[in-house]
Order: C-alpha cells, then structure tokens, then sequence
C-alpha cells in the first residue's frame, strides 16, 4: 500500500485506544565506559556484551551479517551511534511495571558488564570524552546520518555520539485528547528541561549548563519546538508538517540512501529517482516519522524527548511525573497551561539549559511551576490509585522529584558538587 495523506492522518487515528487499554512505554540510553582506560567501548566490546546477554534469553537483531540489537519478547536493545545502548522497553500498564521491567534490565546488565570490565554511566551528556574519541559501529544509517546531520545543525554529531535521554510513550482516546496533550508535554518542555537536568560535566570540566544534552538538541538538525506544536493541532496539521519535512534517509531493499535533497512530499510523488520512483509505504512512513528530532513527536503514539538520562535511582522518577499529569490529570494541567504564550514558553526553553529553575516563564521561575507541576501529577498518580503489591500507588516515584524540589538541588547540580571535589572521574560511573 503506498502513502497519501488521508492515509498518514488514519494512520495516526489508529492509534486511538479506550483510556482503559492506555499503555505505558519507556525507553532509556546509557553510556559504557571500559574501566580498565575510561574509554567508550568498541564495537568488539558490544559484541561481547550482546553475546554475554544471551544467557538471558535474549536474542540478536541482526543487519547483514553484523549484530546491532537484542530482542526478548516486546522489549529491544538497540545501539546508538556512539555505543551507547537503549531500551526500548514493552508496552505496559501502569509505572510499577515499568519499573520493575527496567530492574530487571538493570540486574542482567550489571552481571554482563561486571565481568566484561564495563561501566555504566547514566547522565544526559557524556561528561568525559572528546567527540574525535568516540568510536563508532557498522549500523548503515549511522554512516549517512554522521556526514548528513552536520549541514542542518552545528551540534548534531554531539547529539548522536555524546547525549543519553529518556523517552515515555503514551497513549490518546481520541484526536481532542491527543491535541490536548501534546500541547502540554510541548509547553512544559522548558520545566521539564530544568527539573531533570543531569548534563553538567562536559570533557571533564564544568559545562556552565545544568543540561547541557537540551543544549545540544536546540542545536541538532530537525530537533526543536516548532511554534506549530502550540497552535490548535490536529491529526491532519500534524500529516502536513511531516509531509513537507526533509527526509534523512530512505530504506532500498537492504540499503540506506541519503534523503537529504528531498521532503516526504517528493517521496509521494514519486520523484525520487534513486529508488526509481517508487512511491513510499507505511514502513517508509514510519521510518521518517522516527528521524524527526523534535522535543516531543507523533507517531502511533506520542513521545516526550526532554529528560536527560538518569540513574537508577531515579529512572521511574520522570515518567510517573508525566502519568500523573497526562493520564491521571489532564484537565488540571491543560487549564493551567491553555492561556501560556508560546514566544514565551519557547524563549524558557532556549533558557533552561543553562539557567534551569531560574529560567522565568509567564512571570514565575521554573521552580515555582516545577513544584506546582509536580503536586497536580501527584494528585494524578493517587487519582489512578494503582497499587503495588505492598499496597502503595505510584506516587512512591516521585519521592526522588520531591527531593529536589525540597532542597532545590538537581542531578546536574549533585553531578559538579560530586565532581568538582576531587575531579575523579570513578565518580562520574554508576554505583
């Protein structure tokens, strides 16, 4: 079936569920570090590694003949550019799940890296290496993206080799609730920056950014918060967007080809002479849908983009504090967001990276919505009232955000203090 626009805009319709099959879905990027030299590990080392996971029933996703992934049921383990890995985790009903589905993860990925001498580090930039020391992988796309990606933006090869992030994904009932929500995680994209800033550390000195990773992402080809996100959006504006939108590249057969002269709307019609002008199917769609970078995106689905990676400690931390809001409180927090300017909220965003909670939006500080944001998600989270198996709801999540909103105190702030006292870099690895 080949793509037109009324089929992009039912494609998005079918991702309409009843509020009681919402899922949950939860993807996160760590860094891996040889400890033997504080080096980025090498393709051979992930190799290692992928195999050593196979105890645990993982399986592995090839491309050719060279390994890039891990497949265990609904959940995928894929390799960024720079070996960084990624869970891409299952589709799950509440944030106890997910947790625990992350736990898990955690658990076989510390018996692998023990053994093989690799060390996780869980911030939002890597805080060590120099970009000309990071090594790369046999995964094609990488190739074209890394001599494409610079022309549309100066930090984009930073962004693929040098950033960590954690991605929620959620669901919508219907084309109002979707326009709802979108238009909140998009104007709360400034708050979300400060409150989970952990990319302070760049090269081994004080970056004068708490999240220096947004930076870079403001700074990425087809990144950003286009002013169209907070206008009154629908499915059919949002097909639009996409349409007229570059490609970065088109799948042929087993190969990767730059798309970087065309728009989605050549592909459709069928002026692509690479490929000898087929026209593009719902896997072609798709595939441009997950190469446009923006802070939050459309697909099945919607996706938030803005947390830097956390640690463990924290990792359920973010997305309870978006269920709260998105699934158990919308009408709270879409009242209190509707009336925000939009060259206001995107002015905050521009700030946040570096100013964090002292970045001014609607005239208050980012603390101040940060705490206000956090009690209307925990109003959400007891509104959903799902408990654990000792009886708690999931409100037990957010005690990490409460924390910092109680001593004012980010990630990325712990990370200079921690850092700046002996400059060890042992410090910067997860306990």
């Amino acid at each position: 079936m080949t793509i037109s626009k009324e089929q992009i805009i039912k494609y998005f319709k079918s991702g309409i569920k009843e509020k009681k099959d919402f899922k949950i879905g939860i993807e996160h990027e760590k860094f891996l570090f040889d400890s033997k030299n504080n080096k980025r590990i090498d393709y051979s080392k992930v190799k290692e590694m992928f195999s050593a996971l196979n105890e645990f029933g993982w399986s592995p996703i090839k491309e050719g003949k060279n390994i890039v992934g891990l497949n265990k049921g609904g959940k995928n383990i894929t390799l960024e550019p720079g070996n960084q890995i990624e869970l891409s985790g299952e589709k799950l009903n509440n944030i106890h799940e997910a947790c625990a589905e992350s736990y898990d993860y955690l658990f076989e990925l510390k018996q692998v890296t023990k053994k093989l001498n690799i060390k996780i580090v869980s911030t939002g930039f890597d805080p060590i290496s120099k970009l000309d020391e990071i090594p790369n992988n046999p995964k094609q796309r990488y190739e074209l993206m890394t001599k494409d990606m610079p022309l549309g933006g100066e930090l984009s090869l930073d962004m693929m080799y040098r950033t960590c992030g954690t991605q929620l994904n959620i669901d919508y009932f219907s084309e109002e609730d979707f326009f709802k929500k979108f238009k909140i995680v998009n104007s709360i994209v400034p708050i979300s920056i400060a409150l989970f800033a952990n990319s302070s550390i760049v090269e081994k000195k004080k970056s004068n950014y708490l999240s220096y990773r947004s930076k870079v992402w403001q700074n990425t080809s087809r990144g950003g918060l286009p002013k169209l996100f907070f206008e009154n959006l629908n499915f059919e504006k949002y097909a639009d967007f996409i349409i007229d939108f570059p490609i970065l590249f088109i799948q042929d057969k087993q190969n990767y080809l730059s798309g970087n002269k065309y728009t989605f709307k050549d592909f459709m019609n069928g002026k692509i002479g690479e490929i000898k002008n087929r026209l593009p199917t719902e896997s072609d769609l798709s595939l441009h849908l997950s190469t446009i970078f923006t802070e939050n995106r459309l697909k099945k689905y919607i996706e938030l983009r803005s947390m830097d990676t956390c640690g463990w400690d924290c990792l359920c931390a973010g997305p309870a504090f978006f269920i709260g809001l998105l699934y158990g409180n919308l009408e709270e927090v879409y009242n209190l967001i509707s009336s925000w300017d939009k060259d206001k909220i995107i002015n905050a965003y521009l700030d946040a990276p570096q100013k964090g909670f002292n970045t001014q939006l609607m005239g208050k500080d980012l603390f101040y919505w940060a705490s206000t944001l956090l009690e209307i998600s925990r109003k959400g989270l007891d509104n959903r009232d799902i408990l654990n198996k000792s009886g708690k709801n999931e409100t037990l999540f957010l005690n990490h955000l409460q924390k910092v909103i109680d001593n004012k105190t980010t990630n990325a702030d712990h990370m200079i203090d921690k850092f700046s006292k002996n400059e060890d870099l042992k410090d910067l690895y997860d306990k």
